[in-house]
């Protein structure tokens, strides 16, 4: 079965699968406007650092589109001034969506620099703004390929690791957490592709994964992308994690990240540091996997990344359908806490310290700490 896509983007028209609904509900919801794409950014509609980036330079490409086609030419089209002074409040309306995932913030950063350059190169208004949508389409098209080429690097570190350290087994099983795939990007996925890559070539006994509460990215969706591509997988709570590791042979932990620091110290979704702190207490490698636009090297460590709080109202509620149901799906919200419950801490990202990773994973080849080392020197793969 072919993998799920987050996004679709043709004939000038553009919309995103509704990810609250999955998986038992595939609603695609169409993208109208600057505004459509903030909010399905704020409300996870659509998740993963690499597909919001993708659907906030889509949805500027199909705004300035938009204005470039409309039959009365909108005044930002009259100079450069008035094409800067319309373009960059957008690009910092769409980076507020979300403060942690890096890649939203890179996005932006590259087309305020093609707008910069091509102002300062003296190009005329409709010649700048088309070279914005061509770079905001490059964001997106260009994401597949850099997922690939990190899915063999790491797969292959991996599988090299294994047998240097006299593992003698044909394949490996892992533990991945939260979503990392085709649902998380633009294609093939961060984590999750690494995971795939193994299985493509034979050498993926079983993938382990967590539910990953409270948006159970997880359950709901790993889940889905894993029975459409066939691969062999476990579901466990968040809380198994170190009976897992006590009672079968884990090769390694594989997650994505949402902003990796200079030195590191890698944020991603919530419970990834419970899974890399008891990964080192029984010797399992931890592995992080992101393209180099995840990588912030304006921020020296983890204690400098901003951590979203999710409304306390998220960790009470659960999403699904109703069981049994005579084969009729009706999605339903139900509340698990009591009402009125107060002293809700729910951040949405935690910070695992480099100490604590083996290998972090870009497109362009796999960094190690030295020997001794508690922080990595990532200039080799950004």
């Amino acid at each position: 079965m072919a993998p799920l896509i987050s996004i679709r983007n043709s004939s000038g028209k553009l919309e995103i699968v509704n990810q609250l609904l999955l998986p038992h509900v595939t609603e695609f919801i169409q993208i109208n406007s600057i505004e459509d794409a903030h909010d399905a950014i704020k409300s996870m509609k659509i998740r993963g650092a690499p597909a919001i980036a993708s659907l906030a330079a889509l949805a500027i490409a199909q705004d300035l589109t938009r204005a470039l086609e409309a039959p009365a030419e909108p005044a930002f089209l009259h100079s450069s001034e008035a094409l800067k002074n319309y373009v960059e409040p957008i690009l910092s309306f769409l980076f507020t969506a979300r403060p942690t995932a890096v890649n939203l913030g890179a996005a932006t950063r590259r087309l305020t620099k093609k707008l910069n350059d091509s102002i300062a190169a003296g190009e005329d208004p409709k010649t700048i703004t088309k070279n914005l949508i061509s770079e905001a389409n490059a964001v997106s098209d260009e994401d597949v390929g850099r997922n690939k080429a990190m899915a063999k690097w790491g797969g292959d570190w991996l599988l090299k690791r294994t047998i240097d350290i006299g593992d003698k087994a044909d394949k490996v099983n892992v533990l991945t957490v939260c979503n990392t795939g085709s649902l998380a990007t633009s294609g093939y996925g961060t984590a999750l592709g690494l995971i795939t890559y193994l299985h493509e070539i034979g050498k993926l006994e079983k993938v382990h994964f967590t539910q990953t509460a409270p948006y159970h990215q997880g359950s709901r969706l790993t889940a889905l992308e894993l029975q459409q591509l066939g691969i062999p997988s476990v579901m466990i709570c968040d809380t198994m994690v170190g009976s897992l590791f006590q009672h079968h042979s884990i090769h390694a932990v594989v997650v994505g990240a949402d902003r990796i620091a200079r030195n590191g110290d890698t944020a991603n979704k919530i419970g990834t540091y419970n899974a890399a702190v008891i990964a080192a207490r029984h010797n399992i490698p931890f592995i992080v996997v992101a393209p180099i636009s995840t990588v912030d090297l304006d921020i020296e460590d983890g204690t400098k990344i901003p951590i979203e709080q999710r409304p306390p109202l998220e960790a009470c509620l659960v999403r699904g359908i109703l069981y049994p149901n005579d084969g009729k799906v009706k999605q339903v919200q139900v509340m698990i806490t009591p009402e009125g419950l107060d002293g809700i801490y729910n951040p949405s990202f935690d910070v695992t310290p480099a100490e604590l990773i083996t290998a972090i994973v870009t497109e362009r080849g796999v960094a190690v700490k030295a020997d001794g080392a508690h922080s990595f020197d990532l200039s080799a793969v950004v």
